[in-house]
């Protein structure tokens, strides 16, 4: 197993890091950390240095942490991806949260920030990690204009089944089954009925653990494939393998 969205790079992990990554080896293949913003990037990437072969590392800057930019931060973040394109896995996560963003001047910069990640995706070929919360099929749809960029991940997908027939229709687009999926009604009809062939999976650690109490972490992983097994009416086997041939294949590991 694979996850393939977490944040082992905050600070929630300081004081047990270690601990962390030894309770995900026992279960998981790796996990793919995924940068928030620069120094957020400058820790993930850091981080698959110490535990190479097994963390790997992607560079984003969060829509509602970038909204309130500098035009300097933001070229900081982009020179940061270019310059370390070959260490990273892909690109994000970028993207645009309408779900906390209600603003319509801050919704436009998320777009224009968004689409600079996007060019820079086409431009180096690099596979595009997407947060689109309440923007997914805006975002879709803004996609239609870049033909290079080689593999799309819609991170922690809860958009509309309608939409998400259209990106499974889509080559090399990909949707990822967190661990919502666990305890989310609306998750697992959502899921049950998305293509095997197109479902990544992730905790998105430390977020989105069995309890609002809980930190959730990589290992955890695991509680989604088991759902995911039981929703889809398949071994778990089956969903592990395939989930993770699509890990290997989408983010070249």
């Amino acid at each position: 197993m694979i996850d393939t969205h977490c944040h082992v790079n905050f600070k929630d992990y300081d004081e047990d890091r270690d601990e962390v990554v030894e309770r995900a080896k026992a279960k998981l293949i790796g996990f793919i950390d995924s940068g928030f913003g620069y120094e957020s990037n400058i820790k993930s990437l850091k981080q698959s240095k110490e535990y190479e072969g097994f963390a790997y590392s992607t560079f984003g800057f969060h829509p509602v942490s970038s909204q309130n930019c500098t035009q300097k931060e933001l070229d900081d973040v982009k020179e940061q991806v270019i310059t370390h394109m070959d260490e990273i896995v892909a690109i994000g996560e970028v993207g645009m949260d309408f779900y906390y963003c209600t603003d319509k001047a801050l919704r436009e910069r998320q777009k224009e920030i968004f689409l600079e990640f996007v060019e820079l995706a086409d431009e180096y070929k690099k596979p595009l990690v997407i947060h689109g919360r309440d923007a997914e099929k805006k975002i879709f749809n803004m996609l239609e204009d870049y033909d290079d960029i080689p593999r799309v991940v819609f991170h922690c997908y809860g958009g509309s089944a309608k939409l998400a027939r259209r990106i499974a229709d889509k080559d090399e687009y990909y949707m990822s089954c967190s661990t919502q999926v666990c305890y989310s009604t609306a998750h697992q009809e959502l899921f049950s009925k998305i293509p095997l062939e197109r479902i990544l999976t992730e905790t998105d650690s430390p977020y989105l653990a069995m309890t609002k109490e809980e930190r959730n972490e990589p290992a955890n992983v695991a509680l989604a494939v088991e759902k995911l097994a039981e929703i889809q009416n398949m071994d778990v086997s089956i969903i592990d393998e395939t989930t993770e041939a699509n890990a290997h294949h989408v983010f070249g590991i």
